[in-house]
Formats: C-alpha cells, sequence, structure tokens
C-alpha cells in the first residue's frame, strides 16, 4: 500500500488502490459503488487540506488564530470540515456497524457549512445493500493515502485517483460507462486543438467534467510565456450543464477537488428542455454528447429558436447538438466536439439538409476521422468536428471558403485487446497540423497536404463530393513505395509460391487423415 510519503511517485498506485477498492465491491453493481468509493476519496481529500490548515492555525493560537473559526479556512479556498465531520472520527469508528450513518452524517455536515456542495455528496451510505464491514475496510484504505496536503497537491494525487476510478468505472460499467467518461487522449486532442486560453467554456452536456479540467491543465501546462501571454494562471470561465443527477454530482466534486470554479448550474438539466445559460455566448464549446440519441423528445421542441440550419429529426439528436453548440457560440466563438461518424454522411431524416446549410454558411473549420475502439462506451469509431463561427477574426489566418480535413484513423495504440490509446506523438501530429493550417502566431510547424492524412478543401470541392464531410474522401491514399521488381517477376514468384503452399497442404491432410485412421476415426 502506498504512504504518505512514496505514493505522488509510484507507477501503478492507482491501479493497486483500483484493485483493492474493487475486492471490496462484493456484489454491489460498478454504477452505485463508484459514488460510494469517489464520496469518500472526495472527503479524505477536504480532510487533509483542513488538517493540515488546522495544524498552521493551532500553532499560531498565540498570534490570536482560531483553528475553530470556518472563515479561517474559507478565506483560503479549503472547505471547513465541521468536527463530526472529520476523518478522524470516521477512522475511529470504521469498524462499528453503525459506520453508515456515521459517513452519511459526515456528507449532511459538509454540505449543511459549505453551500457550494449543497445536494453535491453522496448520502446513501447507511443503505442495506451496502456491507458495512467492507465500507471500514474501504475507509482504513482510503485513510491510508495522502491526498489533501500541500505536498500531494502539488502532485495532484486526488486527480490522477479520481480520473483513473472514472476510467475504471466506465469500463466496468461498460455502455452506461460512456455518460460520464470521455476517454483522456480525446478530450486531450479537443481541448489542445482549440487552446483556450482566455475566455468563457461551455460544455452543454459535461459528464463528471473532463473537458474542463483538462482546459485548466492546459493553460497552466502552456503558462508563463509559452503561448499565452505570459498568463501565469487559466484565465477561464466555466459553464456547464449535465442532465443526469449522480453525474452532475460528479462533476461537482471533480471540479471542486481541483479548485476549478465553475457554474453547472444549481441542479441537473435537460440542455435541450431546460437550458440553464439560456442567455451565455461562449469563446469555447467542448462537448462529448450522446451518440444519436434517439429518445430527446424532439418532437416538442419543432420550432424552436437553436434550428438555425433546419429542424432536427425526433429519431436523432445528432444535429440537435451541433445546433445546440453553435446557438451558444460567441461572434468569433470556436467549438470541438465528437459526433458519431454518421453525422458526416446521413442523409436520413433531413440531415444531410441541415449539414448542408452548415456548410454552405462557411462553419466547418475542421472535421477529424478519430480510430476506432478509444471508447469504453462503444467501439464504433468516431469523429471530431471543429466549427469557427468567423473564420476571419484577426486571431488566424482568413480561412473563408476552406475546411480542414484529417484522417487521423491509423494512429493510435491498442493498450488491451479492445481499448486504444493516442500517444503525445499522436495528438501532436493532429493538432500541429490544424494549428499550422490555420496560422496560429506561435506554431513552428507548417502546413502541406499529405496523401492519406490531411487535406485542405475549398467549399467547391466539399460541393462536389454532395456536402459530406468524410476526411477519407479528401486525403487520398498515399503512394506506395515500389520495391524494384516487376511486376511479372513477382507474379511468377507468387504463383510458384502458392504452388508449393498448396502441395504442403495436400501433404498434411492425408498424415492427419492417416493418423485418424490409425485411432479408429478416420472413416
Amino acid at each position: 500500500m502506498a504512504n504518505h510519503g512514496s505514493n505522488g511517485a509510484n507507477l501503478g498506485f492507482e491501479s493497486e488502490l483500483w484493485q483493492l477498492a474493487d475486492a471490496l465491491r462484493s456484489n454491489m453493481d460498478a454504477a452505485e459503488y463508484k459514488h460510494v468509493v469517489l464520496g469518500l476519496i472526495f472527503l479524505k481529500y477536504i480532510s487533509d487540506a483542513f488538517e493540515e490548515q488546522h495544524a498552521k492555525l493551532d500553532a499560531d493560537r498565540k498570534k490570536g488564530a482560531d483553528p475553530e473559526d470556518p472563515d479561517e479556512y474559507r478565506a483560503i479556498n479549503v472547505f471547513w470540515v465541521p468536527k463530526e465531520a472529520r476523518w478522524s472520527k470516521l477512522k475511529a469508528e470504521a469498524k462499528q456497524p453503525t459506520i453508515g450513518k456515521t459517513v452519511d452524517d459526515a456528507m449532511l455536515a459538509i454540505e449543511r457549512d459549505n453551500p457550494s456542495l449543497k445536494g453535491v455528496l453522496p448520502k446513501d451510505y447507511a443503505h442495506p445493500r451496502l456491507d458495512k464491514q467492507r465500507l471500514g475496510q474501504l475507509i482504513d484504505m482510503v485513510g491510508n493515502i495522502g491526498l489533501g496536503d500541500k505536498a500531494n497537491r502539488s502532485k495532484d494525487i486526488l486527480g490522477r485517483v479520481y480520473e483513473y476510478f472514472l476510467k475504471m468505472f466506465a469500463s466496468a460499467e461498460g455502455k452506461k460507462g460512456g455518460q460520464f467518461w470521455t476517454p483522456r487522449c480525446v478530450v486531450r486532442v479537443l481541448v489542445a486543438m482549440l487552446a483556450p486560453y482566455k475566455g468563457r467554456v461551455f460544455d452543454p452536456c459535461c459528464g463528471s467534467g473532463g473537458m474542463f479540467v483538462q482546459s485548466v491543465e492546459f493553460v497552466n501546462a502552456h503558462a508563463n510565456g509559452n503561448g499565452n501571454g505570459g498568463k501565469a494562471k487559466a484565465d477561464v470561465s466555466i459553464f456547464g450543464q449535465e442532465s443526469n443527477h449522480t453525474t452532475w454530482r460528479l462533476a461537482k466534486m471533480n471540479l471542486a477537488i481541483r479548485q476549478i470554479e465553475n457554474n453547472l448550474g444549481k441542479e441537473h438539466a435537460d440542455s435541450f428542455h431546460h437550458d440553464l445559460h439560456p442567455d451565455l455566448k461562449a469563446d469555447y464549446v467542448l462537448a462529448n454528447p450522446p451518440f444519436n440519441d434517439s429518445d430527446w423528445r424532439g418532437d416538442l421542441l419543432k420550432d424552436d429558436k437553436r434550428w438555425k440550419y433546419g429542424t432536427p429529426p425526433a429519431s436523432n439528436a445528432n444535429f440537435a447538438w451541433v445546433q445546440h453548440f453553435i446557438h451558444h457560440l460567441a461572434p468569433t466563438g470556436l467549438a470541438g466536439f465528437v459526433l458519431a461518424n454518421g453525422s458526416m454522411s446521413s442523409n436520413q431524416s433531413g440531415e444531410g439538409e441541415i449539414r448542408k446549410a452548415i456548410i454552405e454558411a462557411d462553419l466547418v473549420d475542421c472535421m477529424v476521422a478519430m480510430p476506432g475502439q478509444l471508447f469504453y462506451a462503444t467501439q464504433i469509431p468516431v469523429c471530431l468536428w471543429f466549427i469557427a463561427r468567423d473564420k476571419k477574426n484577426g486571431r488566424f489566418r482568413d480561412r473563408r471558403g476552406q475546411t480542414l480535413f484529417i484522417n487521423a484513423r491509423n494512429l493510435g495504440t491498442l493498450i488491451d485487446r479492445v481499448h486504444r490509446e493516442l500517444s503525445d506523438e499522436d495528438i501532436l501530429k493532429i493538432t500541429d497540423t490544424y494549428h499550422a493550417w490555420r496560422g496560429d502566431k506561435d506554431c513552428k510547424a507548417k502546413y502541406a497536404d499529405v496523401a492519406d492524412f490531411c487535406n485542405s478543401a475549398t467549399l467547391d470541392e466539399i460541393r462536389g463530393h454532395g456536402h459530406i464531410l468524410t476526411p477519407g474522401r479528401y486525403v487520398g491514399a498515399a503512394e506506395v513505395e515500389g520495391d524494384g521488381e516487376p511486376f511479372e517477376d513477382k507474379m511468377a514468384r507468387m504463383t510458384a509460391e502458392l504452388r508449393e503452399q498448396a502441395a504442403q497442404s495436400d501433404k498434411l491432410d492425408k498424415l492427419i487423415w492417416t493418423n485418424l485412421k490409425d485411432i479408429g476415426y478416420g472413416e
């Protein structure tokens, strides 16, 4: 078990922790158990940060400090943890049969004294289906990890654990896991492509908040002159919405542990039917909406003002999402989002006409075809859309009448039998290509069309393809290098090899049947 002093650097530390936590799951469904585990991890984190500040204030009593004054903590963005919710109390009572109620009371007390967490924390630890002995063991296990003290905050131990657990729960839940988890490498491509250094960032189907976390991490990683004008910290405002209540809670916790201020609304809500940010015009929209959603009740919204490019079919929400994103973009805003591949070519139920209208409005800046097997929820390959409200806005070169197509389907590496990931080099190849093409001032790469990978197409070329946006139609095929062997010679050699292999196959067949006869099965 990793301890306070070593867990920041241990490779596989998150994996070890997951194995222990999963062993304690017993027969509990992964969808329920994730809230049990992540709630405890969150509580341990805020307790560590609180205890560290409590010790400092206790040492400064002679200077007038009061370690039991909540304002001493709120002033430095540390959550106040009342006595009945402190980790020491939970640890002391971990072996008691009433530990479930003790944890629930702790969560209620923290919500009571920290309004920003109201309605966010899980409070069903006393439920009969949760084995209390296993809960006590889980508390002991989480108690051994340093999460919220300064040293571990600097290593983002909690961020690593939280993200790893979200990923593993998504895997355990299979298709349902896609509701709250977008693979990190996909999020990294979206964020790096848009480079949201400053302004309003919006995700109207935010899941557990991964787009926001990566956006802030991106700005921090490129601070002090590396492309964002020397800014030392993120200067972005976070706006989001999530329709699933438990997922909304995950997002609120995910952002709270990283001290990322946010406006996810006061509650969970459906973006189509109850837009919590009706007047928001965002500088960046980043999203991974549900694929091909047929249960979005679109028939109730036929005359909605968002459908500027055509009424989306009630049978599929893909182009409802696209138009919702465009509706919420500022005049010079940029959007990047994930959609199923069908969105690039479908002509069903008027989708082709909507796509045509969006293309003719010159909004499509870039299309990226992604490799398959990136997602836990689906094995189908997906694409990334990048929308620019104004292709001549002064930040980049004038790109009016042009769209970049990138075929990234051959990138990535299988990390297991069914899951693929993009490497840092893969992500850089995609993002550098886009930044060079659109004329980012800080991009050192030079753009050129590359067969089978990227192509800059005109609006007329897209019209010639019937307004279909599949990159494969535009990038062409890479030339195959010849090996110098004349065609006639090669065919003669390969035919001779095939005859030889067929003869060997006949010999093996005869041998097998002879052996079967010898043991009485060859007739």
